[in-house]
């Protein structure tokens, strides 16, 4: 993507997106009668009018689980930020996620974003449907990216059914695909996989970075309580993806030293604005400007203080804004660099 084109698509606006005011594709539709007034929709997922949307998403809900606190999630999306004044992409987002009161066509969620500086996003795969589901969406889209991979928590389950095999080889039919850029999410989480399972995912992550390899695309690593061991995968690889990124980058000083070391992009997303993540604060300050990277992680992992409501990549200035604090940038250029480091990552967007 061009300086102009960059400046081009950053200028343009959607009239129904205003900063403090949520995007009018993420506002439920009025009640039509006085029985409906003030109800919510039992899924989190009713189109406004009722209505599937034509190319409304069509993975899974997401779980509308209790917070910490013990109180129910909120599902009203949050205000629309001051749009940036240097446009940026979404490096991870999961827009086949139903979340909140309303479905958001994938085309009215980046609608949304590019009126307020995120003018395009990685919609990243964790399994063969929503692997499917992003490339069908990024040959629809030029604003859109696609990334195919098993997540590491589904590793154990399809390895013990025997299907594991036939998961993989639709991903690599799949990262084929001229809008795959990324094999991703893969990696190791030992947060919800015990010692039983780590064989499993420690050999589907060798896989796919044997894919990325092959395919010459970069890679968007999910490492969750897995740091070192991650580490040791890819100092033991013979041969490493030309882009490796820790998609949410969960580390600390440390780990951020490590990706230093070796070229390894760093993506923040909502966490790092979050009142307890000091240590994430402290590695994005020591990070390498080139490599860092912006994402939501889209519907989770919304930014302070919105934290425990639905996420959106409109949403990415609220993240962006911190990270230039936390960075003693100025907002524009640490803007420019991290649109510079996507299309080094990914190679062009257009």
């Amino acid at each position: 993507m061009s300086e102009e084109q960059r400046n081009r698509a950053g200028a343009e606006t959607s009239p129904s997106v205003t900063a403090g005011e949520v995007p009018r594709a993420y506002r439920p539709a009025p009640a039509k009668n006085d029985d409906a007034a003030g109800s919510a929709p039992s899924d989190g997922s009713t189109p406004r009018d009722g209505s599937a949307p034509s190319d409304a998403s069509a993975g899974p809900a997401r779980e509308q689980a209790e917070e910490k606190s013990g109180k129910k999630r909120r599902l009203q999306y949050p205000p629309a930020p001051e749009p940036l004044p240097v446009p940026v992409i979404d490096n991870h987002a999961h827009l086949d996620f139903r979340d909140g009161e309303v479905s958001v066509t994938v085309r009215e969620a980046l609608d949304a974003a590019q009126a307020v500086g995120v003018v395009g996003a990685l919609c990243v795969g964790y399994d063969v449907a929503s692997s499917e589901f992003s490339v069908d969406a990024a040959s629809k889209d030029p604003r859109l990216k696609a990334a195919v991979a098993l997540h590491p928590n589904d590793a154990p389950e399809l390895a013990a059914e025997g299907r594991y095999e036939t998961a993989f080889a639709r991903i690599t039919e799949l990262a084929r695909h001229d809008q795959v850029v990324a094999i991703g999410e893969t990696g190791l989480d030992f947060y919800r996989t015990g010692q039983d399972g780590i064989a499993a995912q420690r050999r589907s992550f060798e896989d796919h970075i044997a894919l990325a390899v092959e395919t010459g695309l970069a890679m968007q690593i999910h490492d969750r309580e897995a740091h070192a061991e991650v580490v040791g995968v890819l100092q033991d690889a013979p041969t490493l993806p030309s882009s490796v990124v820790f998609h949410c980058f969960s580390g600390d000083a440390e780990l951020a030293r490590i990706c230093n070391a070796n070229g390894w992009y760093m993506s923040f997303a909502g966490t790092v604005t979050f009142k307890n993540a000091r240590g994430l604060r402290e590695a994005l300050a020591i990070a390498d400007p080139q490599l860092i990277l912006v994402e939501t992680d889209t519907p989770f992992l919304t930014p302070h203080p919105y934290r425990g409501q639905p996420n959106a990549p409109y949403l990415i200035p609220q993240t962006m804004r911190l990270m230039a604090e936390v960075r003693e940038a100025k907002l524009d250029s640490l803007c420019q660099q991290v649109m510079f480091n996507t299309t080094q990552a990914y190679g062009s967007w257009t």
